[in-house]
């Protein structure tokens, strides 16, 4: 089963949850899964939101219902990572706290000169048989917007056809099913499986939902191919494999951050 990290599943789904087409509370379910319930950390920087109640929110329903009645709000996806900070919101500290994370969503209200970001802390416990995670979402104060940096969902389908031709080939290279026994039924998970049926909500377009499926593809071919060189037979090869393996992970991050991100796209006729 392929999936999306926590931050792509608020801002895929607070924002059809903010445009009125899911429950709130079917978003909120969609984002949390299993973990305990979500928390938010309000950090000293952070501005109020429009029409917040004296008492702030402590917990992501209350915070995307207060989101809700603001209105006009867009909920918009970040993924850092050393090298590429496409789409960070700013400031510096801010920017650091969300490149440690990996992740991010930036908020932004109609009518509000401030931003704000939410950065999710995770805290894993329990066992491989009884996982469990306890998650902070920091609401910071965010830099005022500046020019869209994400890619178009059409560039992002095009792009990801030889991304994933390239991951795929890295893997067979490894051979990995080979000579690590645990390996053949996560490959062949990656390579038939789907998107996870609530990763995105049900206004997703068609093109985006198969654009962030591919997307989640190629990222967990990457991350089976990058855990050992396995056949690579010099340092010059390993490196070469890791560095095209970068490259295509980044194509698949810039994906999934424009598929998310779908709804700022101006109408086409």
């Amino acid at each position: 089963m392929l999936d999306l990290p926590r931050s792509a599943r608020l801002a895929a789904w607070g924002s059809s949850a903010l445009a009125g087409t899911v429950p709130v509370r079917d978003a909120v379910r969609a984002v949390v899964r299993d973990d305990e319930p979500h928390a938010v950390r309000w950090e000293e920087d952070a501005p109020a939101l429009p029409r917040l109640p004296a008492a702030r929110a402590d917990d992501l329903l209350t915070l995307l219902t207060c989101l809700s009645e603001a209105g006009g709000t867009q909920l918009l996806l970040a993924l850092p990572v050393p090298g590429d900070p496409r789409g960070l919101p700013g400031p510096v500290g801010v920017n650091a706290v969300a490149l440690a994370a990996g992740e991010c969503v930036v908020v932004e209200v109609a009518g509000a000169l401030e931003r704000w970001a939410l950065v999710p802390e995770v805290t894993e416990f329990g066992s491989v048989y009884e996982p469990g995670a306890m998650v902070t979402w920091s609401l910071l104060g965010a830099a005022p917007r500046r020019a869209p940096e994400s890619s178009s969902v059409a560039e992002s389908e095009r792009e990801l056809r030889t991304a994933l031709v390239t991951a795929t080939q890295a893997l067979a290279d490894l051979d990995v099913a080979r000579w690590r026994e645990d390996a053949a039924d996560r490959i062949a998970a990656v390579r038939d499986g789907g998107l996870a049926r609530d990763a995105v909500p049900p206004a997703v377009s068609p093109r985006a939902a198969r654009v962030l499926q591919t997307a989640a593809r190629v990222l967990a071919i990457v991350d089976l191919a990058v855990e050992d060189d396995g056949a690579a037979i010099t340092s010059h090869e390993a490196a070469s494999r890791a560095q095209a393996l970068r490259e295509v992970a980044g194509v698949a991050r810039r994906a999934v951050i424009a598929a998310v991100n779908a709804h700022t796209e101006p109408a086409r006729p």
